[in-house]
């Protein structure tokens, strides 16, 4: 009997006898299955009736006679269906003999299209652990190793027949591989497929940094029989290094340029690259990037002096840098630093066997690399705009692998982007530089000394991207000892704003000299903005000349020891009273500056001596932050401003040091505070008058009088003369009532009243004129002086000595500037 095992791997066979007629004497396996008759119906019937056709009956013929010499047989034959379709079978057909020289046949058949999967299966699997380039391992259930390929023994580095029978932990002992067999035996009890990935420093081939996906599935037979796990080993070096790449990118892209700081910028750049491109970086800027400067276009010759702006290292505190961040470098015109600045290309030295010439030109630094290990260099220009930065370079001694052509390209990339963002932040600082210089020069940032009040300010710039804003403030001396108080903000960032705030600025001390009232000043302010941006209309370049601008404007009396104020859109002030209760003043705000819309109304409030006004920008409560709460501001302010001391530097610094405790706002922030005085009845005298010419010798008589009580006697002739001219002409031209007032401030203030609204005007009298000398006279012996109207008439006022602030508020000591007859 044939006992050549069965040629069909599967086992749901149809399974046919057939006696020596050829009549079916059994029916089983998958018989039914394939051809869709019971045994009942085909039991007994010669087997040749189930052929589609006769076409195939002379091939069953001879496969019969072969079979009855004892041969085994394999015929591709087409049956008839059991619903009347054919059926492509291969049929494998072997002789069983009975003893009587009968001979029976044994048939197996299957479809021929399963058949034909079977060959194209086995062919793949062949073909895989012939030819393919990845690694295929067959383990069995004890996760001995039954077959490798050619490709998994060159990865491992074993050969064949010594890895056979083994298990991967007794060929490669180790935590990983105890792992990785742990991980086998799982997918061989629960049936689910696993893939990982498995990473090598130094491979068997000494290959550093290899990376392999390794997919386990189960292998069961068609009856259900767990044979084992199978392997597939897939080298994802070169996919995992551009997944790498580009990740590092990305990261570079969230994570360089984060501010518009140049030295800051330049250690992202090295963050970002160490360790995943280099062991170490460092970055080096030309002198003078790092403060805004310009540098030349195209390439940096020899003799270049650069700063150290970032390192970074794998060890801590970067042993291997040769000059510590801050050093300024020069480098050698043989160095590949000199090299790439000079041809603006980069440097790839994948070993340092031929840098013997660079290397002993500097053996400080050779001395540190050599230490160190460092064994591959590459060096990326920083160019940005056709102009060259500075240069960044690239180390590595920990990595056994060198640089090659993709590590440069990713780190021309990483270095292109961190180059702009470096550019950008030296032309931010150039600007920062420029506005804050224009600011300083053009905007007051200091209080002048005054008798009205104590004042002190804080002008913060913005510290950000958007530049410095356009906040200003002022502290102006008019009329009558009173003080004026401005702060303001004007809408953009930059130069133009700063322009535009010094612009208004300039406005208002020309308005106020002309002791305009709070509203009567924004209102003409208003119209000067207004006008302005009518004509930035004609220019589109043009900047928006201030529209939108909000201004607060306060004027003090302490004479009246009361306040008026105007805003315009303006957060309102805080008046901090001395008996330390803290207020917000409900003002009636008018709309921004060059909108138009509703006027602007003064407010006035008493304030006792003693307390303070704190008059601020918008930037000092919005802290260092986009978003932050303005009434917890406002509510830390009024605190600070309570609680502080008497100093009111002090008081300054404290609430700075609340809303703004690294002084580094989002918005400009100016807080300008004022600890008001007054002058009393021994600083101030007044006198009405009748109008009488003759009362003009009386006057001169009560002013030398005073003079002498304050110890002024060397004022005194001026004064009268000033005293006697002012008096005549409120006589001659003005109305009654007239009144004389003396103030003791820091200057010497005269002061004459009268109801009349007719402004004095200064001429040239001629030789023969009896009249018409007497203002020319007032303007060549003042200091100051001028008019100021009020709702019943008009003032005309002279400072006719300028006293220091101590002897203006200490009475009775003298101390005086020495008097100027003439401008």
């Amino acid at each position: 009997m044939d006992r050549e095992p069965a040629f069909f791997p599967d086992p749901t066979l149809g399974m046919v006898g057939l006696d020596s007629g050829g009549r079916i004497t059994a029916w089983g396996g998958a018989a039914s299955a394939i051809l869709g008759y019971d045994a009942e119906a085909v039991l007994g019937r010669p087997a040749g009736e189930l052929l589609a056709s006769d076409a195939d009956r002379p091939a069953v013929v001879a496969a019969a006679r072969r079979c009855r010499m004892g041969e085994s047989v394999r015929e591709a034959l087409a049956v008839r269906h059991h619903d009347g379709g054919p059926v492509e079978l291969l049929v494998r057909s072997w002789p069983v003999a009975t003893g009587a020289r009968d001979v029976h046949w044994h048939l197996c058949f299957a479809e021929m299209a399963k058949v034909r999967r079977w060959d194209t299966d086995r062919a793949v699997i062949e073909g895989l652990f012939a030819q393919a380039p990845i690694g295929l391992a067959v383990l069995d259930t004890r996760l001995c190793f039954v077959r490798v390929n050619d490709a998994l023994e060159r990865i491992h580095g074993i050969p064949r027949k010594e890895s056979l029978g083994r298990r991967i932990s007794a060929l490669f002992p180790g935590p990983e591989t105890d792992l990785m067999e742990a991980r086998q035996r799982r997918v061989l009890e629960t049936g689910k497929p696993l893939t990982t990935e498995h990473r090598a420093s130094v491979t068997a081939a000494g290959e550093g940094h290899r990376g392999w996906s390794i997919t386990s599935f189960r292998l069961v037979d068609p009856r259900g029989t767990i044979l084992g796990v199978a392997s597939a080993v897939v080298d994802v070096t070169e996919r995992n290094r551009a997944r790498d790449r580009l990740m590092l990118l990305d990261e570079a892209a969230r994570r360089i340029g984060t501010t518009l700081d140049v030295t800051r910028t330049a250690a992202e750049l090295a963050d970002v690259a160490v360790p995943r491109l280099a062991d170490y970086i460092a970055v080096d800027l030309l002198r003078g990037i790092a403060l805004g400067e310009e540098s030349g276009p195209g390439p940096v010759g020899g003799g270049a002096v650069l700063r150290r702006a970032a390192i970074c290292s794998l060890l801590k505190e970067a042993p291997e840098a040769s000059y510590p961040v801050g050093e300024l470098i020069t480098f050698h015109q043989a160095t590949p630093q000199a090299r790439a600045m000079a041809d603006g290309r980069s440097v790839l030295l994948p070993t340092l066997e031929d840098s013997e010439e660079w290397l002993a030109q500097d053996p400080h630094r050779a001395g540190k690399m050599i230490a160190a290990g460092i064994h591959s260099v590459m060096v990326i220009p920083l160019r940005a705009r056709d102009v060259t930065l500075g240069v960044a370079h690239f180390y590595r001694w920990q990595r056994p692998e060198p640089f090659e052509d993709d590590d440069i390209t990713v780190a021309e990339e990483l270095v292109a982007r961190a180059a702009v963002c470096v550019d950008n932040a030296r032309r931010y600082t150039r600007e920062r530089h420029t506005a804050i210089t224009l600011q300083q020069s053009l905007l007051r940032t200091t209080t002048p000394e005054n008798s009205a009040a104590t004042t002190v300010c804080r002008h913060l710039p913005a510290i950000g991207p958007t530049g410095v804003g356009g906040d200003w403030f002022d502290v102006i001396p008019l009329s009558g000892a009173r003080l004026g108080l401005i702060v303001g903000d004007v809408p953009g960032r930059g130069i133009h704003a700063v322009a535009n705030a010094a612009r208004l600025g300039t406005a208002v001390r020309a308005l106020a000299q002309q002791d305009a009232s709070p509203d009567e000043l924004l209102t003409q302010l208003d119209d000067i903005v207004t006008q302005a941006a009518e004509e930035a209309e004609h220019h589109p370049e043009a900047p928006t000349a201030g529209i939108g601008t909000t201004c607060l404007y306060a004027i003090y009396d302490p004479v009246s020891r009361r306040c008026a104020l105007a805003g315009a859109a303006h957060l309102p002030p805080v008046l901090v009273k001395p008996s330390g209760a803290p207020h917000l003043l409900d003002l009636r705000a008018g709309p921004p500056l060059g909108l138009g819309g509703m006027p602007f109304e003064t407010t006035d409030v008493d304030v006792p001596e003693g307390s303070t006004l704190a008059l601020y920008t918008n930037g000092l409560l919005h802290g260092e932050g986009r978003h932050h709460d303005i009434d917890a501001a406002l509510r830390t302010l009024c605190r600070t401003l309570t609680h502080s001391g008497n100093n009111l530097e002090q008081v300054c610094d404290t609430a700075l040091d609340a809303l703004l405790p690294s002084r580094a706002p989002h918005d400009d922030a100016v807080l300008l505070l004022a600890r008001t005085h007054a002058l009393g009845p021994d600083r101030v005298a007044t006198w009405d008058l009748p109008p009488d010419p003759a009362i003009v010798g009386q006057a001169r008589s009560l002013t030398s009088t005073q003079l002498a009580a304050w110890d002024l006697e060397e004022l005194a002739f001026t004064t009268e003369l000033i005293v006697s001219e002012l008096v005549t002409n409120a006589i001659r031209y003005g109305r009654a009532p007239i009144q004389l007032r003396l103030i003791r401030a820091t200057t010497l203030v005269c002061e004459v009243s009268d109801a009349s609204s007719t402004s004095p005007h200064m001429r040239q009298a001629a030789d023969t004129d009896e009249n018409g000398r007497g203002l020319f006279m007032i303007a060549q012996m003042a200091d100051r002086w001028g008019t100021r109207h009020s709702l019943t008439g008009k003032t005309i006022w002279a400072e006719c000595g300028a006293l220091s602030s101590t002897a203006a508020r200490r009475p009775g000591r003298r101390d005086l500037r020495p008097f100027r007859r003439a401008r």
